[in-house]
């Protein structure tokens, strides 16, 4: 099934167990950047992975722009995973505070995204990464803008 196939057919949380499932349209950029979906529940999303030397920044540790997209991802998923078939959503904002550097020797990590508000067209949802031992990294906000698909 295509992603607007699925969107038109089936609820957010409905497409996310696919995908955690290997079942459905996964995006590319999660083989790209190394994580995965691991859980998803009905306003939660959680994604799983293990930072390493090719998302390094000049300074040797891992860029922010992995913390970042496993943030977003954990952020909209959790939204995602409320959306009734039809329904699409886009980023209104995100915001991510740094906690402490991650380096390439880190190990596995975890970001879990949770609801905290879902209105009608609008939906609040926050995470956090930690590493294995429940070391908060980061953590971030964001709020989202749901509409119907357009035919």
């Amino acid at each position: 099934m295509s992603f607007e196939r699925d969107a038109a057919a089936l609820t957010g949380l409905a497409q996310l167990q696919r995908m955690a499932r290997g079942e459905g349209p996964a995006p590319s950029m999660l083989e790209t950047l190394g994580f995965r979906l691991a859980e998803v529940g009905e306003g939660v999303a959680v994604f799983e992975g293990e930072p390493g030397p090719h998302i390094l920044n000049p300074m040797g540790t891992v860029h922010g722009g992995w913390a970042m997209t496993l943030l977003d991802s954990a952020l909209g998923c959790a939204v995602h995973s409320t959306l009734k078939a039809g329904e699409i959503y886009a980023s209104l904002g995100t915001e991510v505070k740094f906690l402490r550097p991650i380096l390439p020797t880190t190990g596995p990590m975890r970001c879990t995204g949770t609801i905290v508000s879902r209105g009608r067209r609008t939906a609040t949802s926050e995470g956090r990464l930690v590493d294995a031992s429940g070391r908060l990294y980061a953590s971030g906000t964001s709020t989202c803008f749901i509409q119907p698909m357009e035919a």
